[in-house]
C-alpha cells in the first residue's frame, strides 16, 4: 500500500459523510394577512429560521409591533414586511396604531 493511499481513503470517507448529511431546509414565508382592522388567522408550523411576512390589504395603516420589541413594521396600504424568526417561543403583536389589533405566533425550533 502506497504511503499516500490511507490520507486518500480518509478524506474520501469524510467527504462521503458530508454529502450524505442532509440539506437545511429552506426557510418558510408565512403571511399574516391584515384586512377589516384586524390581523388574519396566525399561521401555525413556524420554525426558527421561517420568514414572517405582513400584508396591509386593509384601507388604513397599520404597523406589526411585537411586545417584547424586537420588530416594529411600518405598514402603509397595500404594503409587505418581513421578519426572520430568530428564537422559538411566543411571538405576542399589535399594531400601534389600533392597539385592540393583536396578534401571537408559536414559533419552534
Amino acid at each position: 500500500m502506497s504511503r499516500g493511499r490511507p490520507a486518500f481513503l480518509a478524506a474520501l470517507l469524510i467527504a462521503a459523510a458530508l454529502a450524505a448529511r442532509p440539506a437545511a431546509a429552506d426557510p418558510t414565508v408565512h403571511v399574516v394577512r391584515i384586512a377589516d382592522m384586524r390581523f388574519g388567522t396566525a399561521p401555525a408550523g413556524v420554525r426558527v429560521g421561517d420568514v414572517i411576512e405582513w400584508v396591509n390589504a386593509d384601507l388604513f395603516e397599520h404597523t406589526a409591533t411585537a411586545r417584547d420589541r424586537s420588530f416594529d413594521l411600518d405598514l402603509k396600504p397595500g404594503a409587505t414586511a418581513r421578519i426572520v424568526v430568530r428564537s422559538a417561543g411566543e411571538i405576542a403583536y399589535y399594531c400601534r396604531f389600533h392597539p385592540g389589533m393583536t396578534g401571537r405566533i408559536v414559533v419552534r425550533k
